[in-house]
Formats: structure tokens, C-alpha cells, sequence
């Protein structure tokens, strides 16, 4: 059974990060910089919570508050789900489809933010996956493996 290492290992460590104290608005210019949907919420070298683009929308866009006005420790998400390398790949889908989360932070033994996964990579390796299996298995049925 594959696990997170394998889709760490391709995607690479790049976190985007965050402090509690940046503004929605500043933090919301780094989300749009990189093209991403979350930022972690990183204080003195750990992880204290998640800040994504429902977080936006829900308690500042919905709340009618200014993005300027607001620190991200005011509307980020707490309770952070995480994972580690060895986090089989179908136990990380579960979790964010249980928890509905996009968004998992991968962690080492010692609480280090190793990387971050999203429900997009599980879905393209998925989807790499059974391409595989179907390219093997056509060779197979025309005699060609």
C-alpha cells in the first residue's frame, strides 16, 4: 500500500505559510501569489492552525468584515488534521472525506511541517494510478507484456 511519502516525494516540501498575526488580506495576496487554497497558520516553528479559502469566505466575506481589519488568528481554523509519510494514501483520503478537509498537513515524529497535501494530489495520483493499470492491462490483452 502507497503512502504520502510517495506523493511528498514528487510534489516536493513547499509550504506556504502564515503567522497569526497577518492579516486576512495580506494572507489572502500569498493564497492568490501561489495559487493555493490553504496556508498553514505557523507560530515559533509549529503548526497552530489552518487557514483556507472557507475560512474567507465564512467568517469574513459572510461576517462583513474588512480583510485588512482581521488577523488570520481570528478566523483560522484550529483543529488541524495531519498526517505523516507513512500515512497510507487511502487512510489520508478518508480523512479528509470524513473530516471534509482539502488540505493535510504532513508532519515528521517530532511535529516539523514536512510538506502538505490537498485532495488534488490524492486525486491525480489516483488518477495516474489507473492509467497505469489500464496501459498494463491493454498490453496484456493484445500479448504485448
Amino acid at each position: 500500500m502507497e503512502t504520502i511519502k510517495v506523493i511528498l516525494k514528487e510534489k516536493g516540501p513547499v509550504v506556504h505559510t502564515t503567522r497569526p498575526e497577518e492579516s486576512v488580506l495580506e494572507a489572502t495576496h500569498r493564497m492568490n501569489e501561489h495559487g493555493v487554497g490553504a496556508l498553514a497558520v505557523v507560530d515559533q516553528g509549529r503548526i497552530i492552525g489552518m487557514f483556507t479559502e472557507r475560512d474567507v469566505l465564512r467568517r469574513v466575506v459572510a461576517a462583513e468584515i474588512a480583510p485588512s481589519e482581521v488577523s488570520v488568528a481570528e478566523v483560522m481554523s484550529t483543529e488541524v488534521a495531519c498526517c505523516t509519510i507513512e500515512t497510507s494514501i487511502d487512510e489520508a483520503r478518508t480523512v479528509m472525506k470524513n473530516r471534509r478537509i482539502r488540505h493535510l498537513p504532513v508532519m515528521s515524529p517530532d511535529g516539523e511541517l514536512l510538506g502538505m497535501i490537498s485532495i488534488g494530489d490524492l486525486n491525480a495520483y489516483h488518477a495516474n494510478t489507473q492509467e497505469e493499470t489500464i496501459h498494463y492491462l491493454h498490453e496484456y490483452l493484445h500479448g504485448r507484456c
